[in-house]
């Protein structure tokens, strides 16, 4: 094989701009595959004057000529799937042609939606913040190895199948107090089963490497970020999945030696959604107006977004984990209206030691962020190029470049495809 799978991930605790970015990049490849997470992912693209958000489907599928792969590692509600179809049918796109789906991807069923809502519930005021689309319950039954996967839709005995899953969902609610219209749900989930037979579901593994053999490229598309992941985020206050690049090769099968660049992608500031530890939050006038500047509440769920300045340490920790090789700076325009930028540059911890590693105790333990300060370009990024941008955002690049030791190689300065600045590697 010579050609390799290129990844493209978030960096932070996700809602960092990936869907622009694919739609960016996805000229240069042939397929574009997600390998993880589900329909609480938001992937935002906008280009001639429209706005788009994807939450399943891969963010190439407005190439016409880009296949679109949703892997193994994916756990697709066929609801919101049909939901999704029927909103991109007003762009004449050849959907059926160019979107494949894993028969080995795990089926979101309506009581996971159900279970995701009482289990939040009963956390209290230890809510994880849950989008309560279903996910964590879907992939709790993937791993206790009797959930349903894409493929059996296409057996003949589908319904028993479900059925004998969701009287075992039926038998935990009984123990909690959520209300439901089972016969609703089960219609319109019946009815999405019959719309997703209708697409063309593949054993993805043989497939994305068919096409490696043949020469194709490929971007692996991630969703959430490398901070909510499973084994190495904010744990309990991260996704259900493997967000980094090994969820790449497990989400997609295709083996490590397969894998090629590592885009990271990053806000030039901070977001989170939901709970969870998060050191440089701006709980004053600051954060109000960098929330308000960048327009920052969730694309899946509409929740404002909590957000901060840039934070070094987990920076350069999700850059280690994840191999990255290119950097991808997002949303520079929004730092506009700011004369003074603060960089966190280090931890100091409840015992007085400074650190610039992420701790394990990153939920309960006190941590203070060291920033450093560095003057604002205070202006409009409108029109710059990589030789007309003002001096002091050119110095704020060079000082990440040289504090995460990888080549910022793309600048964003807005949501439009066109708002796009490439930068050579060094």
């Amino acid at each position: 094989m010579k050609t390799k799978v290129d990844v493209l991930l978030g960096l932070q605790w996700g809602d960092e701009g990936k869907g622009k970015i694919v739609d960016v990049l996805a000229p240069t490849y042939d397929v574009v595959a997600r390998f993880q997470g589900g329909p609480n992912a938001g992937h935002t693209l906008e280009f001639d004057g429209i706005k788009h958000v994807l939450h399943q489907i891969p963010s190439g599928i407005f190439r016409e000529k880009t296949k679109n792969i949703i892997g193994n590692g994916v756990v697709l509600d066929p609801i919101v799937f049909k939901t999704e179809i029927e909103k991109l049918e007003k762009y004449n796109l050849n959907v059926k042609a160019n979107l494949f789906i894993s028969k080995k991807a795990t089926l979101i069923v309506p009581t996971h939606r159900l279970l995701d809502q009482a289990y939040e519930t009963a956390k209290g005021v230890d809510k994880i913040g849950s989008t309560l689309k279903g996910i964590g319950p879907s992939y709790q039954d993937k791993i206790g190895r009797q959930g349903l996967r894409v493929g059996d839709v296409l057996a003949p005995n589908f319904k028993e199948k479900f059925k004998k899953l969701i009287d075992i969902h039926f038998e935990i609610l009984k123990t909690h107090n959520v209300s439901y219209d089972w016969a609703a749900l089960e219609n319109q989930f019946m009815d999405a089963v019959n719309f997703l037979r209708q697409f063309e579901l593949i054993d993805s593994e043989y497939f994305i490497n068919n096409e490696l053999k043949s020469g194709s490229t490929i971007l692996a598309e991630g969703a959430q970020g490398s901070l909510l992941d499973i084994d190495f985020g904010s744990y309990p206050f991260v996704t259900s999945s493997n967000t980094v690049t090994a969820g790449a090769c497990t989400g997609l099968g295709v083996a490590p030696s397969h894998i090629g660049e590592v885009y990271g992608i990053f806000k030039a500031y901070s977001t989170r959604v939901g709970s969870g530890p998060f050191p440089t939050e701006l709980l004053d006038e600051e954060g109000d107006l960098m929330r308000k500047q960048g327009n920052e509440f969730g694309s899946t769920t509409g929740r404002p977004r909590r957000c901060g300045w840039i934070d070094l340490p987990s920076l350069k920790y999700s850059i280690m984990i994840n191999g990255v090789t290119q950097l991808l700076m997002m949303k520079a325009d929004v730092l506009n209206i700011f004369k003074t930028i603060k960089i966190c540059t280090k931890y100091k911890l409840s015992d007085g030691s400074i650190t610039e590693t992420v701790p394990y105790e990153l939920v309960n333990e006190k941590i203070e962020p060291i920033y450093t300060e560095v003057k604002g370009w205070n202006t409009s990024l409108e029109n710059i190029t990589n030789d007309h941008m003002p001096v002091e955002l050119a110095d704020y690049i060079r000082l990440l470049e040289t504090a995460l030791n990888v080549p910022i190689t793309l600048l964003s300065t807005g949501p439009d495809r066109k708002q796009t600045i490439h930068r050579k590697k060094r």
